[in-house]
């Protein structure tokens, strides 16, 4: 049970990563080369890194607080 948990919340964390790399490799050249091409595309790439990063684990996962 332990061990799923470890493995949803990397997987969890890893996906956040990404789309923050995407949201920011398309800010990048939407200041450089495409601007509002890269732009259109950085907001969406920002916006699932934000879901992805505050999605709620699964009951048995959540850490419980007293």
């Amino acid at each position: 049970m332990k061990n799923i948990c470890i493995v949803e919340r990397i997987s969890k964390a890893s996906i956040g990563v990404f789309f923050l790399f995407v949201a920011s490799g398309f800010l990048l050249s939407g200041i450089t080369v495409l601007p509002l091409f890269g732009f259109l595309l950085a907001v969406p790439a920002l916006l699932a890194s934000i879901y992805f990063f505050s999605a709620h684990l699964n009951k048995s996962c959540e850490i419980e607080v007293e």
